[in-house]
């Protein structure tokens, strides 16, 4: 659930709160190293400013932190032979930078990303993997009367555990109705 405590078109500022509980769904097995579904529950608060810095550019800072839950029944993807326990502690990804309307239909941004934690326990020993990513996405979008196109570039810069994202090219419509 999404709100916003402060939306000003005039002044082009906004305030946006949304928070998230997400349950365990889809396929579980701890005999699989793989599942499509999860057994634990995960909560996600995020917080976004967006502000005019000149006639033009507008400057934004969004900071979202994922909490999860534990799993006990984590064997074969956690190493192990039957069941242990997982925990995870919380993830946090900070984005800013520039918005810059070039028109009311055309604007192009530029986004810097900081993520870290997220380091895991298996049977309460340390995991020594503690997620520290930086990237860049550069994004234009049009909005038209059939509905908003994004085009997006992006890739790591450093990564510090974790997924590495060496190239992110993204094509994207999007339709109110």
């Amino acid at each position: 659930t999404a709100i916003w405590p402060y939306a000003n078109r005039a002044t082009r500022t906004y305030l946006g709160i949304a928070g998230y509980l997400i349950s365990p769904t889809g396929s579980y097995s701890s005999q699989r190293v793989f599942n499509l579904g999860e057994n634990r529950f995960r909560t996600d608060l995020q917080i976004g400013f967006q502000t005019p810095i000149t006639k033009s550019v507008d400057g934004m800072i969004a900071v979202d932190t994922m909490w999860f839950g534990g799993n006990s029944q984590c064997a074969a993807t956690c190493g192990l032979a039957s069941n242990g326990s997982l925990t995870q502690k919380p993830l946090t990804t900070t984005q800013l930078g520039p918005i810059y309307r070039i028109n009311e239909i055309f604007t192009v941004g530029a986004s810097y990303f900081y993520v870290a934690g997220g380091a895991i326990s298996i049977n309460n020993s340390y995991q020594n993997n503690v997620v520290n990513t930086q990237r860049f996405l550069l994004s234009g979008q049009a909005h038209t009367p059939i509905g908003r196109f994004s085009l997006q570039y992006g890739r790591d810069m450093e990564i510090k555990n974790g997924f590495v994202q060496t190239g992110l090219l993204v094509l994207r419509l999007a339709k109110e109705f």
